[in-house]
């Protein structure tokens, strides 16, 4: 499907809003450095915490295409899925813990928790505060400070430096120190631009319980999915 009626901000202040710059290459990019915007002469979009205020299936699919960075390396975001607190896949399922205390707000704050003890894993809170609902960032298209990526992680393919929830976050340095902190405010940096992609929308993976739910998405034909989508 292609995508229709993507977020857009109420209004964008003069100089903030709407930005354009060149394509930076990566061995240009220190970590540390003021975020790249990646296409040529597009006007991009600065998502503030009014685009995360809303269902959480909403901002997965409009992240979808998104660059985000986390001082100054990442790229594009190519797979999400979404939890909210009705879902017995979620985290804020049983209610809020120690643990997933983030996940309940505010929205456009970053609720980062281990996976099976090893891998952190990157979520955007969503919906209105004391919810209890986040969108994982699953695979990014890596753009920016690759050099970097492939030291952190051991790895010179590119398709297997941010294929993965896992992966994304050692690739990007965030652990659970970056738990709760703003993901439209340095270090972090997230831009949409105006492009349309395809997107796929499947079963999301690695749950036992709602496992119906397609709530998983991403961009049809990508290279850096964790997983492929099934053919329907």
């Amino acid at each position: 499907m292609r995508r229709e009626g993507r977020w857009r901000p109420a209004s964008e202040p003069e100089g903030i809003g709407r930005l354009t710059s060149s394509r930076i290459a990566s061995d240009d990019i220190a970590v540390g450095q003021p975020s790249p915007l990646a296409v040529p002469g597009m006007p991009l979009n600065i998502p503030n915490e009014a685009f995360f205020d809303r269902p959480a299936a909403s901002v997965a699919q409009d992240l979808v295409g998104m660059l985000l960075l986390f001082d100054g390396v990442g790229g594009r975001i190519v797979e999400t899925e979404a939890y909210d607190e009705n879902d017995p896949a979620s985290h804020s399922f049983v209610g809020r813990t120690a643990r997933n205390a983030s996940m309940f707000g505010p929205p456009g704050r970053a609720y980062v928790y281990r996976s099976y003890g090893i891998h952190w894993c990157l979520n955007a809170v969503c919906e209105p505060d004391g919810t209890g609902a986040a969108v994982l960032i699953r695979a990014i298209e890596p753009l920016f400070g690759l050099d970097v990526m492939e030291r952190r992680r051991g790895v010179a393919d590119p398709r297997k430096l941010c294929s993965g929830p896992g992966r994304l976050c050692q690739a990007l340095a965030i652990d659970r120190s970056h738990d709760g902190i703003s993901l439209v405010l340095p270090p972090f940096s997230l831009t949409g631009d105006a492009t349309d992609h395809d997107i796929v929308i499947g079963q999301r993976i690695g749950i036992t319980r709602g496992a119906d739910t397609a709530w998983r998405f991403g961009i049809a034909g990508s290279r850096f999915l964790s997983r492929p989508f099934k053919k329907r």
